[in-house]
């Protein structure tokens, strides 16, 4: 018997699981806070430099109003006598008298405590960088050590590793220890989300995955409206680390509370450990369950070991069709990523107030996430399409709006981050459909590689500001409408049987294993 016709004997989703989601929903939360905190610990205010001939010592006089952006403040060569005087031009010596912040938004943030402005702008950037590559890595090594000790042994770790650092950079003396810190929250990051996802399939009914999948979504959208709130109260960047932070160490009483997984048990050799997880799970769910479904043997058709003696990430790229399709979802985890984050994290250039947009892109996490529950059951292939079409042509659009069209420019955008979200939501029931079985693991993999490096270069968008203040949006919009036209290419899956093998893919004769059941199974049968 495969261990999926277990888990539908015990339930597929009865109260073990429904109350399995509960727990692994609740850290979405805070894993939203600490993705999305920096667009207000890293916030450049209205900002002056102090010089000979400004009212240096007295930042009550200086009219911070009239300053709208942090470039527009930022001292050129020039030989004027006042340097605190601003002339056109693009940013290119530091300020020798020091700085003079608006404190009429934020208390206090990293770059006005660093100093991190014009010449120093951009370490702000590249510590947002530096914070989304301990994603990429987090990705790597909790993946691998999550299949040799376990997915709840990972996540224990992964939360207590994000809740010591994460209050630790609360109390960062510098810069880079700040950003050594961050990285390493990063990295938890990782560790939490792939198994908390992975424990909670590995639990579920065939038929609830889809839907207790985006259940995990909805968490990580209302910490993304909670944050909002929580910033808007808490000014004061270290005071707001701190509250996003220290609550991590609750987890504590996980210990107690969150299951193992029972399929990688049995595909470690733990067997009496599964089928006691396995008895629990079914009396909570009040199925009977008896002595000759244990007798059952399991087959271990996933077992990793097996697959990865057979096949490699070369197979995902060796024959014509699969590598087309590889390619082709690996852009489109990569494109969704970039343009997912590109705009969250970007929200202060829309040019309305940061908390009240951070709370309506929160918002709209969650009719995106919903729509697709309507829309994946018709078709993967056009959802998919049709969402990155909506992004990518309201992210284009907002480039025609005039600047002091705050409210229309940031209406687009929301419509353009719904759109995103939506296919971000699809990309990741589409990809698990186009793999085959046999190199399914490595396919996700890659393709959630491809997504920490749109992650990676998310932060760095800004920097296209130099070369046009449009060309960050410009490159959110093109970027998914390449999407959707190679979206075209790739196969639809709704409704049709996963392929097993690249045999599948390509078209070829099909060879078939058979495989036998014990004979307790087949009396059952």
């Amino acid at each position: 018997m495969h261990f999926d016709e277990i888990i539908h004997t015990v339930g597929g989703f009865g109260k073990f699981q429904k109350l399995l989601y509960v727990w692994i929903s609740l850290p979405q939360i805070f894993l939203a806070f600490h993705m999305l905190v920096s667009i207000f610990t890293g916030a450049v205010p209205p900002h002056r430099c102090r010089g000979s001939g400004s009212s240096a010592g007295s930042p009550g006089s200086l009219n911070f109003s009239l300053l709208t952006s942090g470039e527009l403040s930022c001292p050129v060569h020039s030989n004027q006598s006042d340097a605190g005087a601003f002339p056109e031009g693009q940013p290119n010596v530091s300020c020798k008298g020091g700085w003079e912040y608006s404190t009429e938004t934020f208390q206090s943030t990293i770059v006005t405590e660093w100093d991190l402005v014009c010449d120093m702008a951009s370490l702000n950037h590249v510590g947002s960088s530096i914070y989304m590559f301990g994603l990429l890595v987090g990705a790597l090594l909790f993946g691998i050590l999550a299949d040799k000790y376990g997915r709840r042994n990972i996540i224990l770790i992964s939360l207590a590793i994000q809740a010591v650092f994460g209050v630790g950079a609360a109390f960062a003396p510098n810069f880079y220890i700040y950003t050594a810190l961050r990285f390493m929250v990063g990295t938890s990051i990782s560790g939490v989300i792939m198994n908390a996802f992975v424990l909670g399939t590995e639990w579920t009914g065939s038929k609830q995955r889809m839907l207790a999948g985006i259940v995990t979504d909805y968490s990580f959208g209302v910490g993304y409206i909670l944050l909002a709130g929580v910033a808007y109260l808490i000014r004061d960047w270290r005071k707001l680390q701190l509250a996003i932070s220290a609550p991590g160490f609750f987890f504590i009483f996980y210990i107690l509370v969150l299951p193992k997984s029972a399929r990688w048990l049995m595909i470690n050799n733990r067997n009496e450990e599964a089928w006691d997880l396995i008895r629990k799970a079914a009396q909570m769910n009040g199925k009977n369950f008896t002595q000759d479904l244990e007798m059952c043997q399991v087959y271990k058709a996933e077992d990793k070991s097996e697959i990865q003696t057979k096949y490699s990430i070369l197979d995902l790229v060796r024959t014509p069709r699969m590598r087309q399709q590889s390619l082709i979802v690996f852009y489109l985890w990569f494109v969704n990523i970039l343009v997912y984050y590109g705009l969250s994290l970007n929200i202060s250039d829309l040019g309305m107030n940061i908390y009240l947009t951070q709370m309506i892109f929160g918002l709209v996490e969650m009719p995106a996430r919903t729509i697709t529950l309507f829309t994946l059951n018709r078709s993967r292939k056009f959802s998919q399409l049709a969402f990155l079409l909506v992004g990518g042509s309201a992210c284009l659009l907002s480039i025609f709006v005039p600047n002091d069209l705050s409210v229309l420019r940031t209406t687009l955008a929301m419509v353009g981050k719904f759109g995103i979200t939506a296919s971000l939501s699809i990309i990741y029931v589409y990809s698990a459909e186009v793999f085959p079985t046999v190199i399914r693991q490595n396919g996700i993999g890659m393709g959630s590689m491809c997504a920490r490096l749109g992650g990676v270069l998310a932060p760095m968008m800004h920097f296209l500001r130099l070369l046009s203040p449009q060309a960050p949006m410009i490159l959110c919009g093109l970027l998914p409408l390449l999407g959707a036209a190679l979206t075209l290419l790739l196969p639809e899956t709704a409704n049709k049987p996963l392929p097993d093998s690249i045999q599948d893919i390509e078209g070829h004769k099909l060879r078939f294993k058979s495989l036998s059941l014990c004979s307790a199974c087949q009396q059952q049968a």
